[in-house]
């Protein structure tokens, strides 16, 4: 790169669009209401008690109010378990744009990848490959972690990181937006969510401090929402368009 062509500091700076908070879960049934969908890490590997006991698991929502849904994961017995309760369902790596196509469906009008990018050691291939399942013109609606939100922020100042075990990388609205212009998308709408403090019941001690602390951090992000800074809250929702 030439000095000429040097990016320069005040280029680094970037303008948070217009956004708001939503809620995740009708946002994204909303998104494939009456549609042809796909659902891909549909299977929440870890955590299917918890969604048998409240009736948590998304693929189910979304499978009531989608024309038709197939759901796509690399987790094979959580696959299996699905097709055995009625569900459409492939074992297939979504970073492999080949599998995806060769599967036995037709493309769809909407993928929804909900909380996976942030589990994928090559985010890249995984948006590129997401393609073969969409259909030209189609939407994929990602929701992700936002790294700019004010959870972990004040958590530091704590000495704390608030991440999944299995998190391997985290993205602002911008690093989001510029991957996936990169493999093909264009980014038709952004908003955010604030994330649930899950069973805070069942915890002791310290843990109970804690999630306490985080419910009540969580509840100011939804306050700053109501005034404008919904980039505050540590859900991010992208919906991009398929080139």
């Amino acid at each position: 790169m030439s000095e000429e062509e040097a990016i320069t500091q005040v280029e680094m700076i970037q303008r948070l669009p217009r956004a708001q908070v939503v809620d995740r879960v009708p946002f994204l049934v909303d998104a494939v209401r009456c549609r042809r969908a796909a659902h891909v890490g549909f299977v929440d590997a870890g955590c299917w008690q918890l969604h048998e006991r409240l009736d948590r698991w998304i693929h189910a929502h979304l499978d009531r109010a989608a024309a038709h849904l197939i759901g796509v994961d690399i987790d094979a017995a959580g696959v299996e378990r699905a097709r055995s309760n009625g569900f459409e369902a492939y074992v297939a790596d979504c970073r492999d744009g080949a599998a995806l196509a060769a599967l036995p469906v037709d493309p769809v009008e909407v993928v929804v990848a909900g909380e996976v990018i942030e589990h994928v050691d090559e985010p890249g291939p995984f948006l590129a490959g997401l393609r073969s399942l969409t259909e030209s013109g189609g939407r994929l609606v990602l929701t992700t972690p936002n790294a700019s939100g004010l959870l972990n922020s004040a958590a530091a100042v704590a000495g704390f990181e608030v991440n999944h075990p299995d998190h391997v990388v985290a993205f602002t609205w911008f690093t989001l937006s510029n991957l996936l212009e990169r493999h093909g998308w264009t980014v038709r709408q952004v908003a955010t969510y604030v994330p649930e403090v899950k069973d805070p019941k069942g915890l002791r001690g310290r843990d109970r401090v804690l999630a306490a602390g985080a419910g009540t951090l969580l509840a100011l992000e939804r306050l700053l929402g109501r005034f404008g800074r919904p980039f505050a809250a540590d859900g991010l929702v992208v919906v991009a368009e398929r080139r």
